[in-house]
């Protein structure tokens, strides 16, 4: 038996099919399509490579776990990131990510059908750059007449992970579950979605890093913190997915109860657009005490925003006001330091390897392939004529319209 995927062309060609809803399960054959869609990016980690070896095997094991109700997720990594803003992750092993992979794609198909078209975190089609449209036209909707006022009002869910609580989100997925899935594996899915909702990350988990990390997180941002049986683990599929359908019901509160027609969430950072000033203050106490009665969370009290449409709003690190979209600053920011942690590789002793150059261009084209979007020619420009080292430069090749960079290719003689 072959220990790599690629050993086995004809499972990844079925793999590769989308599954047909009218058929009966296939319990192997959805962990095979679950497990190459959940190594696609991952598949350079520890624990991706240790369930490569013998990947077959592994995914047999599953199989049995899941079909005999045995399935309890394993332990995950704790570590701290500090960019965009300093945040806790747990990561799951990958065995568990193949089952949060499963597991959603049976469930995302009758979510999309359940979401409104004004969230827009972890849905196909619907990401940063959507989201900012729909942002967008909003704002531009109070522009004619011209003699018309409108304002934005921006909030946000104070420790919004760390306060999901496990028992009212379960119920409400399992009532969604009976009620519209339909498949023969209901009590599977069901099963699982309880192991995945009520694991508890934070104990028996792996640090990667030092306890030091942590200094100057706030508790309501950890989990290690969280109130009893409340929270979810920032990294996992599911937990972003789950988060959605958390706030499904709030979404409709705000367009149907509230009559709130311009409105936008990304996660828990929302907007709302209306052409009364007062109108939309007085909404404030509503959404706090639906927030506090029905989901057991509050809003941030200091991040809270009012401004006159033509000021615009920031979100999803864009500026956007009335018929224009810049990136705002943190981005800005954030590219800079990519840029020059990439100008300091040119100073270490080993060689660059070309992994680590292909590397390099996806991180580039990662910020320039959404920056393109909006009104940043010179500041692309600038990046990469100034910003960027020459040494760099020499080595890419760097359209006039600054979209996408690329490797030049080797000498015949390299």
């Amino acid at each position: 038996m072959s220990a790599t995927a690629d050993a086995f062309p004809r499972e990844k060609r079925e793999c590769n099919r989308k599954p047909d809803e009218a058929r009966a399960p296939d319990l192997p054959l959805e962990l095979f399509e679950a497990y190459y869609s959940c190594r696609r990016n991952k598949r350079n980690t520890p624990s991706a490579l240790e369930f490569e070896v013998h990947f077959e095997r592994e995914i047999w094991r599953l199989h049995d776990e899941i079909k005999s109700g045995t399935y309890r997720p394993g332990k995950c990594i704790a570590f701290i990131v500090e960019e965009p803003v300093k945040r806790e992750v747990f990561a799951s092993g990958f065995r568990d990510r193949v089952v949060h992979h499963w597991l959603i794609e049976r469930l995302n198909p009758l979510f999309e059908k359940l979401f409104i078209p004004n969230s827009f975190a972890c849905r196909p089609g619907k990401g940063t750059l959507y989201g900012v449209r729909r942002i967008a036209r909003g704002l531009n909707s109070f522009r004619f007449p011209a003699d018309q006022e409108g304002y934005v009002l921006k909030l946000d869910i104070r420790g919004f992970f760390m306060h999901i609580n496990r028992h009212i989100l379960y119920q409400k997925l399992e009532a969604f579950i009976h009620k519209f899935y339909n498949r023969s594996d209901r009590d599977r899915v069901l099963s699982i979605s309880h192991q995945i909702i009520y694991h508890q990350p934070a104990v028996n988990c792996e640090i990667r890093g030092s306890r030091k990390d942590w200094q100057g997180l706030p508790h309501d941002k950890s989990l290690f913190y969280a109130p009893p049986d409340c929270g979810l683990p920032i990294g996992n599929l599911s937990s972003q997915v789950f988060a959605n359908f958390y706030l499904h019901d709030f979404d409709v509160f705000v367009h149907n109860e509230l009559q709130i027609e311009h409105y936008g969430r990304y996660v828990d950072d929302f907007v709302l657009m209306h052409r009364d000033r007062v109108y939309l203050n007085s909404l404030v106490p509503r959404i706090e005490v639906y927030l506090k009665n029905e989901l057991a969370l509050t809003l941030h009290p200091k991040k809270r925003y009012m401004q006159h449409y033509a000021k615009g709003v920031t979100f999803l690190g864009v500026q956007v006001k009335p018929g224009r979209m810049c990136v705002a600053a943190r981005m800005k920011s954030q590219f800079y330091l990519a840029l020059h942690k990439i100008n300091a590789l040119l100073r270490q002793k080993e060689p660059i390897t070309r992994e680590q150059k292909v590397y390099i261009i996806s991180c580039i084209n990662s910020y320039l392939g959404l920056m393109r979007w909006f009104h940043t020619f010179r500041l692309r420009r600038k990046c990469l004529t100034q910003v960027l080292d020459p040494a760099w430069q020499e080595q890419l090749l760097i359209p006039k319209n600054y979209k996408k960079v690329r490797l030049k290719k080797r000498p015949t003689n390299y």
